[in-house]
């Protein structure tokens, strides 16, 4: 059996590229390159493993596109390939390709006590279901559940569902929203575009123009408090994310715990901390000390993506996770 495995995580700007130990999971040799560097997703794969003097029969790649057809087609970069020829140009026995919040869910079994930070709930029970969801460019989402021996991704598109208020603020947001797109998705709110959206909604309410905001000029103005309306945002979607993961608790009884990835909330940790998300979370009527027990993570990690497809690879080769 194959000493080391190819792993890797793709983004619209950068491809990372590392080595698994396939019996221990133990990742090494981390390299990153500029994807528009390159014509391919081949070219650079096959000048990482000439750089590193290494020739692997398996791998695996996580990329933020679909990938159920052999014609993966990226959508925030140029890059388009074939499975089938891909694994034949570089000689890959095994070749593995996978949508980006499968990597995310995969890499949850193997995350440490340190690549996470739990918010309220109990302990996590082991072998029962597991959701993860992010705000960034989107709001991804998935579940992962633990099948004979093996843990199972199901991916989705729940960031699509429509967007349901809990208050007059958020009334206000999803009908200024639904003016301009149509239908409002949670993630119209729930992502970094999200976060402009609800600071331009909360300046309608107040008949005030909105500045040209990006996400960090709310975020850095809310934290530091010169802009109220910011700060509001700041609340406004940190409650709304409470709300959006307290459904996904209650859609599959994750008491594997609920994680959060994507990389916004760790930029104001403090603020999160001390928002309304665990109060509006456990906010479910009857259901209310049900969902209390279900315990959310912040993953920490910054490359849960390389750390998931690791998992995969070393799982579809017979070993543990």
């Amino acid at each position: 059996m194959a000493s080391f495995g190819l792993i890797a995580d793709v983004g619209g700007t950068n491809i990372r590229l590392a080595l698994v130990e396939l019996k221990t999971g133990e990742i090494g040799r981390l390299q990153k390159y500029l994807c528009a560097d390159y014509p391919s997703i081949a070219d650079v794969i096959s000048l990482y493993l000439k750089e590193q003097q290494e020739s692997v029969t398996q791998a695996c790649v996580a990329i933020a596109c679909p990938t159920d057809k052999d014609w993966i087609a990226m959508t925030n970069h140029s890059w388009a390939f074939s499975k089938r020829e891909v694994q034949e140009q570089l000689g890959f026995e095994n070749f593995h390709v996978i949508n980006d919040y499968t990597g995310i869910a995969m890499s949850i079994p193997t995350l440490t006590d340190e690549q996470k930070i739990q918010i309220g709930g109990e302990t996590a029970k082991s072998g029962n279901p597991i959701a993860v969801y992010g705000p960034g460019t989107g709001l991804g989402v998935a579940h992962l559940i633990h099948h004979d021996s093996e843990y199972v991704c199901i991916p989705g598109e729940g960031g699509h569902v429509e967007f349901a208020a809990n208050d007059d603020k958020e009334a206000h947001v999803l009908s200024f929203l639904q003016k301009r797109y149509g239908h409002v998705s949670a993630e119209r709110l729930l992502s970094g575009p999200g976060l402009v959206n609800i600071y331009e909604g909360l300046m309608d309410m107040r008949g005030k123009t909105a500045e040209s905001f990006q996400p960090s000029d709310i975020t850095s103005r809310g934290i530091d408090g010169s802009c109220p309306v910011c700060v509001e945002a700041m609340e406004v979607f940190c409650r709304a994310l409470g709300s959006f993961g307290g459904n996904l608790a209650l859609n599959m009884s994750t008491f594997g715990g609920v994680y959060i990835a994507g990389g916004i909330i760790t930029r104001f940790m403090d603020f999160f901390n001390n928002s309304e998300f665990r109060k509006r979370f456990e906010d479910k009527g009857r259901f209310v000390d049900f969902v209390a027990k279900v315990p959310v993570y912040i993953i920490t990690e910054e490359q849960p993506g390389l750390q998931g497809a690791a998992a995969y690879l070393r799982q579809s080769n017979g070993y543990r996770i």
